[in-house]
């Protein structure tokens, strides 16, 4: 049978924990006990694990009274080998929040390492201005779907920033920016590139993905100058979410 998976907020060499809305569910519905096995994700790496200690919040009318105290502690009997995040980065210009949240996971299910959110020159102004405040929902998103897809971590969500910032940062990965113009370099082609360069190493890869009605001509100036490389999808225009999981549909092809 397999174990459910958890991810520790605390830990040491032979013990784990985790608190809150996690540990609620572990205790209330599914009855955790002393004695009870799990796989537990801790700094990275998998265990084999026993639950040692139970601590429910107390009882209380509302859900953050109780999740607030609840702990479950674990502890760890052996490292599981886990498969590592693919080492790729996304570059995801902000767009429609239900649809970036539906990116977000879906990406974390396929083993993204990283999600920077940008601010484009498109970028619809009202999404940009609350951008920042959804950054801790993207983690909780994050968090939910390593945990659900068996990942040994839980990818980076860098806080939203100005594109031009995150194109100009320094970077040892391939950058390439995904562009509805390009039609002869394939992201197939550049990435087939990258693997036979770093020959028995995994290469890192930086993906940027455009916002509703694409990057603006200055932006496609601004990624050339900085080095990135112009990539496409093939013939058809894809939406952002589409895109992205597309981009590591193919990414995975070749590093897995």
């Amino acid at each position: 049978m397999t174990r459910r998976r958890w991810i520790a907020e605390h830990w040491d060499e032979a013990t784990a924990s985790i608190v809150g809305a996690q540990a609620e569910h572990m205790i209330r519905v599914l009855r955790a006990q002393p004695g009870m096995e799990a796989d537990v994700v801790a700094g990275g790496h998998v265990f084999h694990a026993e639950v040692v200690a139970i601590t429910p919040g107390p009882s209380a009318s509302g859900a953050a009274a109780t999740s607030a105290t609840s702990e479950v502690r674990f502890n760890l009997i052996a490292e599981i080998q886990a498969e590592p995040a693919l080492p790729v980065t996304l570059v995801i210009s902000v767009y429609k929040f239900d649809h970036m949240e539906w990116a977000i996971e879906k990406a974390t299910e396929l083993g993204v390492a990283a999600i920077v959110p940008v601010i484009a020159r498109r970028t619809e102004k009202h999404l940009a201005q609350a951008a920042a405040k959804r950054a801790e929902r993207w983690r909780r998103i994050a968090h939910e779907s390593a945990k659900q897809s068996r990942r040994s971590d839980i990818p980076l969500i860098h806080d939203p920033a100005p594109l031009a910032a995150r194109v100009r940062a320094a970077a040892e990965a391939t950058r390439i920016v995904l562009a509805e113009q390009e039609r002869s370099t394939t992201l197939r082609s550049i990435v087939e590139e990258a693997v036979a360069a770093a020959q028995s190493e995994t290469p890192p890869l930086e993906i940027a993905i455009g916002p509703v009605g694409g990057w603006a001509p200055e932006e496609e100036a601004l990624f050339d100058a900085n080095g990135w490389r112009a990539a496409s999808l093939g013939p058809r225009i894809l939406r952002a979410e589409t895109a992205a999981i597309s981009a590591l549909a193919v990414v995975a092809s070749f590093l897995e």
